[in-house]
């Protein structure tokens, strides 16, 4: 059953960058959050243009039934000015901001909220299949979700790290973040110029080398990710794709009872439609906190030895066989 929330209760504060492009699959995905928080939520829905805003807005007027919930959609346009002030003197997170669209994921929650604010940030393919509570915000540090192995890349952004001597977190997913307003804006102004500032690749993964950074920098640590699940493709998943067993069937075995929260990564958030009903339906209630695992740092000796065995795996034809990710 649900918890009462009292009046004062203040609403979480949670961020989405968000395209139309993506309710296919965001739809289900934002669905799930505002029915199964059992938190108050604040929803800041990020997008690009005035069409785009129009477009999200038609579709939280249906999704959002709970009255418990505030959202808003907030266009790029919009941010300008805000964007002016906060980032004045920081050129390269103002150049970092008109990159991939998800590098804005980091950016555009600053320019959003006051010093010190929470902000909790979400991917769009981040699905909650039980009644659950958000962990809470730290007042100093990162949280963010584990993944094996990891997704920093592309590898010669992760090597510029290395010879500039900048530690990185190992594992990171970045499905759901935990941070702060507000905090060293100078320090990561300098963290992306040291990276490449504007010549870097537009590729949404450079994101998870940025969080990976903050966290060594900052502190902090992984959610559990007994709770917060992300999706992995292994070998067998791969296997079963390519013999042509269907992403919903791939999806069944997942402990969907276990979770606060699943990140569809790849191509599983294309599944998620053909997966309603049953196979999604609400099984347990994780109103508990569960416990943070400290940020573990990622080797150059790790790195070179991943890069070394993704060469024989590129040799050996298997990425053109059952794909890279």
């Amino acid at each position: 059953m649900r918890q009462e929330i009292l009046p004062s209760a203040a609403p979480r504060q949670v961020y989405m960058v968000l395209s139309p492009r993506a309710l296919p699959y965001a739809r289900y995905c934002i669905e799930s959050l505002v029915k199964n928080s059992n938190q108050a939520l604040h929803l800041h829905l990020i997008t690009d243009s005035d069409e785009d805003k129009l477009r999200l807005i038609e579709v939280m007027d249906v999704v959002h039934t709970d009255e418990r919930h505030r959202w808003d959609v907030v266009a790029e346009i919009e941010m300008l000015d805000r964007e002016a002030t906060t980032f004045r003197g920081f050129g390269n997170l103002r150049t970092f901001r008109t990159g991939h669209p998800c590098w804005r994921k980091i950016t555009d929650p600053l320019l959003l909220s006051e010093p010190g604010e929470e902000l909790v940030m979400l991917d769009p393919d981040v699905y909650f299949p039980n009644l659950f509570q958000f962990e809470v915000t730290p007042e100093s540090g990162l949280l963010l979700m584990f993944q094996k192995p990891n997704c920093l890349l592309p590898p010669e952004v992760v090597s510029c790290a290395f010879e500039n001597g900048i530690p990185l977190a190992d594992h990171v997913d970045i499905g759901v973040a935990h941070w702060r307003a507000g905090r060293d804006l100078e320090w990561i102004d300098w963290l992306i110029g040291k990276l490449g500032g504007n010549s870097l690749p537009r590729v949404m993964h450079v994101e998870a080398i940025i969080w990976a950074a903050i966290g060594m920098h900052e502190g902090g640590g992984h959610l559990n990710p007994l709770r917060w699940v992300c999706w992995h493709r292994t070998q067998l998943s791969r296997l079963k794709q390519k013999i042509g067993i269907s992403g919903k069937d791939i999806l069944r075995i997942e402990r969907w009872e276990d979770m606060k929260c699943l990140h569809c990564g790849g191509a599983s958030k294309w599944w998620l439609p053909d997966c309603s009903g049953d196979l999604l339906r609400r099984r347990k209630d994780h109103l508990e906190p569960s416990r943070v695992i400290p940020f573990i740092e990622f080797t150059r000796e790790k790195f070179a030895s991943g890069q070394r065995a993704r060469g024989i795996l590129r040799t050996l034809g298997y990425y053109k066989l059952l794909g890279s990710y």
